[in-house]
């Protein structure tokens, strides 16, 4: 009897182990899937959801409370006048090829990344970069034009990872960094796979590996969820079923804020809508409150202006676009506009789409007629934000503090106006964090007061995930699923 109780626990820790070792690999749910896998070539918040800070790694990263910590450097001195930014490097850093990690490669990044030809979507980021000096292969000297005390901030952009010369090339489909995890493979429509990267410079993660499952309909979403396919889903498509897993005890929900100012983006040069009066009818004629409760199920928060509620620089201005369906009627009239169809493309997310659908019925109200078309991805980011090709257009910026786009009068809703432009370079030489807090205020007065678009509500984070899941970032101060602190509860 005693050896066969002895057999018998000994099964049972084996058992028991091999339970504990599966518990090491984690499913991930996402709407969207990438374009690519470059984020230095694209603008798709989707490809920074897999790759940031898993795979790639900058200088400098956001961490979940949103500041910026020390990445592929270790530190880095600023100059007396601001102007030179002095990186000291992490040293036996590898790239998941085997190549080696030095100064060299950051000046390669950077040089790419603001380069004539540079295909980078957040070229803006590296426009006041004057030179980049290899001084030790440890060691890199970069010298802005002007002084710029959100550099180490702009560094921390997916947009701004350092990437080889020798891996370059094929980043869109082989992304080759130097992060915590390695990518495996892409089944395109279906599933991206990492796994841990046993070369890893800076702390072991806890997965051995990951899988991004693409699981764009609401419905289908939360069938993997209660299933048990998908362990978790940190941007959960069907905010109207949280409700049901709160009450589950196999699960978490997990609410909190985005960097997503939720916008009903206007294309500011072409007529009617480049009159100002046209742009604040089609303001006025929107009720937040309803695209918020219709479209995300009560969760968001009302904006007025391209900001985040939650920074403390934040001016609530959605007073100066009410809704008020009798003065948009009025103002249509003021700018002799009658009879007027406008074309609405919408890209995939729940946000859009059904955003979408309530906000043409606002404006059909005021007497403004819409032809909505359903635009994949890869169509909106084609034809919206490269050719510019829209009249009006539904999408969520989920880049950090991105005021600053509206300084650039090429970029998609096209306004670029020059006292705003203006205000934007006032802002970067400007150190002194109360004069940045009013020039941010004035900024988003501005183009508030200019409707460069209507302004719907920031994007709640709305999460679910297994109960034995920790780690998972409650806020998305980026873009990013991070999954170096992730693991499973014993």
């Amino acid at each position: 009897m005693f050896s066969r109780m002895t057999m018998t626990a000994a099964a049972l820790a084996l058992t028991a182990g091999t339970a504990l070792a599966q518990q090491d690999t984690l499913t991930l749910g996402m709407v969207l899937e990438p374009p690519n896998l470059d984020p230095t070539t694209g603008a798709a918040a989707a490809t920074d959801e897999v790759v940031y800070a898993n795979v790639f790694e900058g200088l400098t990263r956001i961490g979940p409370d949103g500041a910026v910590r020390p990445a592929l450097a270790e530190s880095w001195d600023v100059s007396e006048d601001g102007k030179t930014y002095t990186f000291r490097l992490q040293t036996g850093v590898t790239f998941h090829d085997g190549s080696a990690f030095d100064a060299e490669d950051v000046k390669f990044s950077l040089d790419r990344a603001r380069d004539e030809d540079s295909t980078n979507a957040q070229k803006a980021l590296f426009a006041g970069i004057d030179a980049v000096d290899v001084v030790d292969p440890a060691t890199v000297k970069v010298t802005l034009k002007d002084p710029d005390g959100s550099f180490p901030f702009n560094m921390a952009w997916g947009d701004a990872v350092i990437v080889a010369p020798e891996s370059a090339a094929d980043l869109a489909t082989k992304p080759v960094g130097t992060g915590p995890f390695k990518f495996d493979s892409w089944t395109q429509g279906d599933r991206i796979e990492i796994s841990r990267y046993d070369g890893y410079w800076g702390k072991p993660v806890a997965l051995s590996k990951a899988t991004f499952r693409i699981i764009a309909d609401p419905t289908a979403a939360f069938a993997a969820m209660m299933a048990g396919d998908v362990d978790a889903f940190p941007n959960f498509p069907a905010p109207e079923t949280l409700a049901q897993f709160a009450s589950d005890p196999r699960f978490k929900v997990i609410v909190g804020s985005t960097e997503g100012e939720t916008i009903l983006a206007m294309n500011n040069k072409q007529p009617p809508l480049d009159n100002v009066k046209v742009r604040e009818a089609i303001a006025h004629a929107i009720n937040r409150q309803e695209i918020i409760d219709g479209a995300m199920f009560g969760y968001g928060t009302p904006i007025g202006t391209h900001f985040a509620p939650h920074n403390p620089d934040y001016v609530d201005l959605t007073g100066l676009s009410a809704h008020d369906p009798e003065k948009s009627k009025a103002l249509l009239a003021e700018a002799g506009v009658g009879d007027l169809t406008l074309r609405l493309a919408l890209p995939p997310p729940t946000y859009a789409r059904r955003g979408g659908e309530i906000i043409a019925a606002e404006l059909a109200a005021v007497g403004i007629k819409t032809e909505i078309t359903n635009l994949e991805w890869a169509q909106w980011l084609e034809q919206v934000f490269k050719g510019k090709d829209f009249d009006l257009t539904i999408v969520s910026h989920t880049e950090p503090m991105d005021i600053n786009i509206y300084a650039r009068p090429d970029y998609y809703f096209q306004y670029g106006k020059p006292e705003f432009v203006a205000l934007m370079d006032k802002l970067t030489g400007t150190a002194d964090p109360a004069s940045r807090s009013a020039i941010l205020k004035e900024a988003q007065e501005m183009i508030a007061r200019d409707y460069v678009n209507a302004y719907l509500f920031q994007l709640a984070k709305t999460g679910v995930a297994n109960a034995k899941i920790e780690g998972l970032w409650e806020n998305s101060p980026n873009q990013s699923n991070d999954l170096t602190e992730v693991r499973w509860l014993d």
